[in-house]
């Protein structure tokens, strides 16, 4: 079961003694809490995608105040995570749906979740059977149907993909190998990146977006392949930092 109602008698067995077999989710609410209201139904349903892999158990705080003075619960929703009997993550408030799977995320990887991790093209259309707006698993998967050279079947899978920099990366440098043929500049920037000398790689891009002044759809693709790149290598990275000040110097 993976939704179950606990009372203060039943807690030591039903909360602390479980999860010593699995991690048990406890939200404390009560009828009259709105907020409790919105929380519980995103609980419920990442509990329900984990079943048999953690349990949710629910607490009304008013008919159980012992409970809640035991664990210092003075505003609800609050929920604590227990594992070997012991509390292990807690937030108190409503999160957002994405936040509140993260939370479960870290106690039990969701299904999806575990395929991503695998990363392989079957495991990878598996979570796109589960989740077919999934945006990693779609930009993944593009990026193996790319490297494997089906660069049009690529280009299908990232179209409807939104807000993704690894998405519109990839496509404009799938659109600038089809608009430059063979050119030799870009190809040796695209070898750079592929063997991971982002500093090489970056020095020939931002050279190319530079030298074309007149080309703004080429300057266009150009640019985004860039911050696709300076997105990877994260903000606080020393070569996305000065890269950054050059894509600026280059673009304004």
């Amino acid at each position: 079961m993976t939704v179950i109602d606990v009372s203060e008698a039943q807690f030591e067995t039903e909360v602390l003694a479980r999860s010593a077999e699995l991690p048990v989710v406890v939200d404390f609410w009560a009828p009259w809490c709105a907020p409790c209201r919105q929380l519980g139904p995103l609980l419920e349903q990442a509990a329900g995608a984990r079943e048999g892999k953690v349990v949710l158990a629910k607490i009304d705080t008013d008919q159980n105040p012992g409970i809640s003075q035991r664990f210092g619960i003075q505003g609800i929703p609050a929920v604590k995570a227990f594992v070997d009997g012991d509390v292990t993550a807690e937030f108190v408030g409503v999160l957002a749906p994405a936040q509140v799977e993260a939370f479960f995320d870290e106690l039990a990887p969701s299904e999806t979740t575990l395929l991503l991790a695998a990363g392989d093209a079957d495991s990878l259309r598996r979570a796109l059977e589960l989740e077919p707006t999934n945006v990693e698993a779609n930009v993944r998967l593009a990026e193996l149907e790319y490297r494997d050279g089906d660069s049009d079947g690529a280009l299908a899978r990232l179209r409807d993909v939104a807000g993704s920099f690894r998405a519109d990366g990839l496509v404009s440098r799938i659109e600038l190998e089809a608009a430059n043929g063979a050119r030799p500049q870009l190809a040796e920037a695209f070898a750079k990146l592929d063997a991971a000398d982002h500093q090489a790689g970056l020095d020939v891009l931002l050279g190319e977006l530079a030298a074309a002044q007149a080309d703004s759809a080429n300057r266009e693709r150009l640019r985004k392949v860039i911050v696709a790149v300076l997105d990877e290598l994260g903000v606080d990275h020393p070569i996305a930092r000065e890269s950054r000040r050059r894509l600026a110097a280059a673009l304004y």
